[in-house]
């Protein structure tokens, strides 16, 4: 029966054996261009999915600049406003903290202008204000806001990070 079949075949024409051999390279071609789109469309989705991560990464993950410390010496003395229950004294040092080298150096020229600030500042305390932690954290910020306010005027720039007491002492 298969040569049966064979034989009822009919046989091929000069333009049907032509297009046998274009059709056999048809569908190798199309195969070839789809893959090559998914080729390129598979990089492209991955090249821009790695620069939109990167550009997402916040610059807070890389290593800051080391923290510089400026100590304002001597420490500060000053009377603590209030009523007349006997002399009362507040005794701070502070340093400030900044990560710019050059900061360091406006901060040491214009020491003298942020201590005289900062003494006004902590005369005008009275002792109830600094009983306790929140109190002292508030005048912190106090006198951060005063000395960014300082350079701010002078340089153009914050210059201090933060400001710390290192010593803190009421009597």
């Amino acid at each position: 029966m298969a040569v049966a079949a064979d034989k009822s075949r009919k046989p091929e024409t000069g333009k049907d054996a032509a297009e046998k051999p274009r059709r056999s390279l048809l569908v190798p071609a199309l195969i070839a261009v789809f893959a090559a789109a998914a080729a390129g469309g598979a990089v492209w989705y991955f090249t821009q999915g790695k620069t939109a991560d990167h550009a997402a990464e916040p610059k807070a993950a890389a290593t800051p600049a080391p923290a510089q410390y400026f100590a304002l010496d001597p420490a500060f003395v000053v009377n603590l406003s209030g009523p007349i229950d006997g002399p009362r004294y507040l005794q701070v040092e502070v340093q400030l903290m900044t990560r710019d080298p050059l900061a360091v150096t406006a901060l040491q020229t214009h020491a003298p202008a942020i201590r005289a600030r900062l003494l006004m500042l902590f005369s005008q305390v009275e002792p109830a204000q600094i009983a306790d932690r929140a109190g002292k954290e508030k005048l912190q910020a106090a006198a951060l806001a005063e000395v960014q306010k300082l350079m701010k005027a002078e340089t153009g720039n914050d210059s201090a990070e933060q400001l710390l007491f290192t010593s803190f002492v009421t009597q």
